[in-house]
């Protein structure tokens, strides 16, 4: 990036970002700096991206027409604590609209790859067109700028994710590496596909502690052009952390929003692991797929209990001091810590346990390692198949997928094994297609055609407005437990304000565990002290919602019609009296508040698009 001026509110046009467009039908490539064109392309991310996707008319995600845009954000590459992200945009062949359109959509990861990235000189790459055979691209700095070879891929067909990356290591040592797994090679069949990140101490270890950019099948999107592998090779550029700021860095790492990510040791809540303790004493948890049974059945995966069968060990990616992966280990025979078993995030853990009713952590870190290898997205396919067991219960005399049931440990393992392996696309294809097929729509719990995260949909009604994954693009999954609240003015407040701003994120370059809303003066200070730009809180917050704006503006133009912004039928339904959060999201209630939203979001909308 090329900065000309220190203030791009007024003058965008003086920053350029250094974009690649990679033709992968012929096999070659071209650069040019481009200029920004507003706020949302400075900082990045998916606020650049959407406003390439707004400019192509896509009727179906699997075309040659259809880009994979892979971007960083303004910190990415930085000595801005967290400052890691890669973003991979696309339409999506899983979230589609009721009239068979394919919603944009975007996944983030962390690792080092997108550090790398940055150090070759790009700042963006746009792969059009589709491979006749599978190939790797790889990025590397040059004396004269960046350089790009499209290389051939068949010896990597078949692979896990990790064993693509580790292969890739043993030839480009100074690199890192975003890859496809078996899932994203059987993009027919898998439309859920994730794209799998190396990290630092996966590289130093050998063990799989891949990140991923799993939601909206961007790997399948790889899949389909015939992309297999990224590889990005560059020397560390990490800059010398100036005192203004070590104290920027020192205040990320302070801040009570990112604290509570910190390990138990520290002081800190143990990461995302935490919300199962929060959720659990209003019976919240997810279970048996989003339907808690009102026990204590779930406290097998509560910490201490966990701890009884492996070692825990706190991690942070790269160069980061928000030691947030929980990362579990196996035990020697003498007591020793032995190899790798799983990474304890909220999501996996409820999802591969608790809401397919397992509850033995030795059985969920086997169903999590294994979805991590294959290369799916946790979210999706744990939500696909919990569905499949609920419907197997409704209908023991005609069920699906061999009759599989709740808490089936070794049956559940094959069908993600054969889901994986793209030989059984009722599941690989997402919740939303095979709950049309069966007729039983009521307990798909997805929401426009992605599946819902480990959050109870009747404790979130924000879920409607979320545009891409459920509670990462709307920072509301937890304000029920957390604040309490039910009233349509707060919920329409939240949902319009502070809700809807998580997606800055997403742009910046930065992790969410940073913990603070985007009007935080510690944003502007970051981006400042790395970039020597100039721009408010404010200038910033308002281009986040524009950006968050244009992705709701584009799922209108994609067919999405006002009822599909909803939830799972079951929530209105048939409310459930074992969770002991209130029951507030009536559908009279959601109708008002839909109707509130659109108020104030639809003005705003106005001219976001291209013509």
């Amino acid at each position: 990036m090329r900065i000309l001026s220190q203030n791009p509110v007024t003058d965008p046009s003086t920053v350029l970002y250094r974009r690649c467009v990679v033709d992968l039908e012929t096999g070659t490539a071209s650069q040019e700096d481009v200029p920004c064109k507003n706020l949302e392309d400075v900082l990045g991310g998916f606020g650049r991206s959407y406003q390439i996707l707004a400019e192509r008319k896509i009727t179906e995600a699997y075309c040659p027409e259809n880009p994979l845009i892979l971007n960083i954000g303004i910190l990415t590459g930085s000595t801005v604590m967290t400052g890691l992200r890669a973003y991979f945009s696309s339409y999506s062949p899983l979230k589609q609209s009721r009239k068979g359109l394919p919603s944009a959509m975007w996944s983030a990861g962390s690792g080092n790859f997108g550090n790398k990235l940055k150090w070759t000189g790009l700042d963006e790459v746009i792969f059009e067109n589709r491979s006749a055979t599978p190939v790797y691209a790889v990025f590397s700095e040059g004396e004269n700028g960046p350089q790009v070879e499209i290389k051939p891929a068949a010896h990597l067909l078949g692979l896990t994710g990790h064993e693509k990356i580790m292969t890739l290591h043993s030839e480009y040592k100074d690199a890192h590496f975003a890859v496809i797994g078996p899932a994203g090679e059987n993009f027919n069949n898998v439309y859920m596909g994730a794209i799998v990140l190396s990290t630092d101490n996966q590289l130093k270890s050998g063990e799989g502690k891949s990140r991923f950019a799993g939601r909206g099948g961007m790997g399948s999107m790889m899949g389909y052009k015939n992309l297999i592998a990224i590889v990005a090779r560059s020397s560390d550029k990490m800059g010398k952390i100036t005192p203004d700021m070590r104290d920027v860095n020192r205040d990320v790492i302070k801040n009570g929003g990112s604290a509570r990510f910190q390990p138990v040791s520290q002081g800190g809540h143990g990461g995302t692991w935490a919300n199962i303790d929060v959720l659990q004493a209003f019976h919240a948890v997810p279970e048996n797929n989003f339907r808690p049974k009102g026990d204590e059945d779930v406290a097998g995966l509560f910490r201490p209990n966990v701890e009884k069968d492996f070692d825990v060990h706190s991690e942070a990616c790269f160069r980061c001091g928000i030691r947030c992966h929980n990362n579990l280990y196996h035990r020697n025979a003498d007591g020793s810590r032995g190899a790798l078993a799983a990474k304890f995030d909220f999501e996996p853990l409820i999802l591969f346990g608790s809401n397919i009713g397992i509850n033995d952590s030795r059985q969920v870190t086997e169903l999590i390692h294994l979805c991590d290898y294959l290369g799916m997205d946790a979210i999706s396919l744990g939500t696909t198949i919990s569905y499949v067991l609920d419907y197997n219960a409704r209908h023991p005399d005609q069920p699906l997928c061999d009759g599989v049931v709740f808490g089936q440990f070794d049956q559940i393992r094959e069908l993600i094994v054969q889901t994986g392996r793209g030989k059984l696309s009722e599941i690989g294809r997402g919740v939303k297609r095979l709950s049309e097929q069966t007729g039983e729509t009521s307990y798909a719990m997805h929401v426009k055609g992605l599946e819902l995260p480990a959050y109870l949909p009747e404790t979130n009604p924000a879920y409607a407005f979320a545009i891409a994954g459920g509670h990462m693009s709307m920072g509301t999954h937890m304000y029920l437990a957390k604040e309490g609240k039910t009233g349509l003015d707060d919920w329409v407040e939240v949902i319009t304000r502070q809700g809807l701003l998580q997606v800055g994120y997403d742009m910046i370059g930065l992790c969410k565990f940073v913990g603070v809303g985007m009007g935080h003066e510690l944003i502007s200070r970051a981006i400042s002290e790395a970039t020597g730009l100039n721009v408010s809180s404010g200038e910033i917050v308002a281009a986040v919602r524009r950006a968050y704006l244009r992705g709701l503006a584009l799922e209108l133009r994609q067919g999405y019609e006002d009822d599909e912004y909803t939830l799972p039928g079951q929530v209105f339904e048939n409310p459930n009296p074992n969770v002991t959060l209130p029951a507030f999201v009536t559908r009279e209630f959601f109708a008002e508040m839909k109707l509130r939203v659109w108020a104030i979001f639809k003005p705003e909308m106005e001219g976001l698009l291209p013509e």
